[in-house]
């Protein structure tokens, strides 16, 4: 059932509401007009683009007070489904501090760790929801760790939050061969930049890792990164904005900080998955790819007309439920239950049918 939450601030919530309204009145004038950005946008996925993007410039327009930043971006926001069959409770007292998402129908034996987006900075009302959607259509079940966020907390802190998490989940008794590393945008390169650090850690490799619209490079990359900044919720430079927080001042280089840097030699299988149009696409091509040179397993599914984390959109958008589909698709192959899924439309670079995996 789709509900609206409005929450906090007065201020917020009247600005959230009046920006709400204006895109849904300029969207829905577009449509009636035939002038759509692009022919294969429903009206909620162009207005939720919108919308969202709005929410970002002006949270960040805040930065001076990062508790009124993100109390601003969770002022107003909507979910198409409840989920009711995901329990969800906090993290006991001696796990590390975060959530864990219960389906109440298992379709695996596997344990998803889940590292949310928000650029590091945020963890938002909406990535909590995404982490119960993802127990849901997984089957299987999720722990959401609150790595510490930045700017208060620069690098390493995400990567030791992010190891640690890992850690836990073995002293817990489950198998690395039932573990999945998985992460969305910022999430995404927490995932593998934990999986680029488990061999010097002296952990054993996960199942599988899943970067969903995984943010590879903290640097710039590609034409993507600012070319399309007008299909995209985010925007390009937010990515620099919070790499220079990631950072925190410190004297790292891009490469050090980014997957793009980091040898994947010997890894378990990774599979990534992006949008078109979004601008991290060619930053993910360029680390698919590079994974690949290495002999790395990969795989890239890319949906052409999709932006950042379409999949918020569950079964309500075509290519949101066909992403989830084949997220579920990739974990039963990874744990040996199905044949190698078949190659799909959008499918960028492969090499899962590498002999040497």
């Amino acid at each position: 059932m789709s509900r609206t939450i409005v929450q906090g601030r007065l201020s917020h919530r009247l600005r959230s509401l009046y920006t709400s309204a204006r895109i849904a009145t300029q969207v829905s004038l577009r449509h009636l007009l035939g002038r759509r950005t692009l022919p294969a946008w429903p009206l909620l996925f162009e207005y939720g683009t919108l919308f969202w993007r709005a929410q970002f410039n002006h949270a960040l327009s805040l930065q001076h007070d990062m508790d009124a930043c993100r109390a601003y971006f969770d002022s107003l926001y909507s979910v198409f489904d409840d989920y009711a069959d995901v329990t969800v409770r906090p993290s006991a007292a001696d796990e590390p501090r975060g959530h864990w998402y219960l389906p109440h129908t298992l379709h695996s034996d596997v344990t998803v760790l889940h590292f949310h987006g928000g650029g590091y900075a945020f963890h938002a009302a909406v990535s909590r929801h995404f982490a119960r959607m993802l127990a849901h259509y997984l089957g299987a079940p999720v722990f959401a760790p609150d790595y510490r966020l930045t700017p208060e907390h620069a690098h390493p802190a995400q990567l030791d939050d992010g190891l640690a998490a890992y850690r836990h989940l073995l002293a817990r008794g489950i198998a690395p061969q039932r573990i999945v590393l998985c992460g969305d945008s910022a999430g995404g390169h927490l995932a593998l930049m934990t999986l680029a650090q488990l061999a010097a850690a002296g952990l054993p490799q996960p199942l599988l890792t899943i970067g969903i619209s995984p943010w590879t490079d903290i640097g710039r990359r590609g034409a993507s990164q600012f070319g399309n900044d007008a299909y995209d919720m985010v925007q390009g430079y937010m990515t620099l904005l919070f790499a220079a927080w990631l950072k925190g001042g410190q004297a790292l280089d891009d490469a050090a900080l980014s997957p793009m840097g980091q040898d994947y030699r010997g890894c378990s299988p990774i599979y990534l998955q992006a949008g078109g149009r979004e601008i991290l696409l060619d930053m993910i091509r360029d680390f698919a790819h590079s994974v690949a040179a290495q002999g790395g397993t990969v795989r890239l599914d890319v949906w052409p007309d999709m932006n950042h984390e379409f999949h918020s959109y569950g079964q309500h958008l075509p290519a949101s439920r066909d992403a989830l589909q084949r997220l579920r698709e990739a974990i039963a192959w990874a744990r040996g239950e199905t044949s190698l899924p078949p190659v799909h439309a959008c499918t960028d670079c492969d090499t899962w049918s590498n002999p040497a995996r």
